[in-house]
């Protein structure tokens, strides 16, 4: 475990996981403390880097974005500096939704959201493939979402 946490910080990670847009009052009520040593507590978990941020989780499919799929892209160089370029490339592509480098056969796992599959083939040639340092790529299309926890398990103590 890298932070220290009581019980009551983890507690506090807990519900804000499961509904960040509760009142501190709310909040303090289901941690069993008062309002202002919950919200210091809470105050101290951002300032420590432990809650990142607090976002609204969106239907991709009800928004129009049909495909969800999968790049594997494997790098001629693996030095540092190649590495990194790639990554500042990714970060360019608003179609990359997530990546993540990887150890093995494949150096990035990229999971990419598009309207449709000609928008998503058109990345992969015209983009994807195109890009600096770029050797193999190989990609799945989703065919349904079997699982969708974007949050850390957080045991019951």
């Amino acid at each position: 475990m890298k932070a220290r946490l009581d019980a009551i910080d983890w507690h506090i990670l807990k519900e804000l996981q499961e509904d960040g847009r509760m009142t501190n009052v709310e909040l303090a009520r289901r941690v069993g403390i008062s309002a202002p040593p919950c919200l210091r507590r809470v105050r101290a978990l951002e300032e420590a880097g432990l809650i990142r941020g607090y976002r609204t989780l969106l239907d991709e499919k009800q928004l129009g974005y049909d495909v969800t799929a999968f790049a594997m892209v494997g790098l001629h160089s693996q030095t540092e500096a190649d590495l990194m370029a790639f990554e500042e490339t990714v970060k360019s592509w608003t179609i990359v939704r997530e990546s993540y480098m990887l150890s093995g056969e494949v150096d990035f796992l990229l999971k990419c959201v598009s309207p449709d599959l000609q928008t998503f083939q058109n990345f992969v040639i015209r983009e994807l493939t195109a890009a600096q340092n770029v050797d193999s790529v190989r990609t799945a299309l989703t065919i349904r979402r079997t699982k969708d926890e974007p949050i850390v398990p957080i045991e019951e103590s």
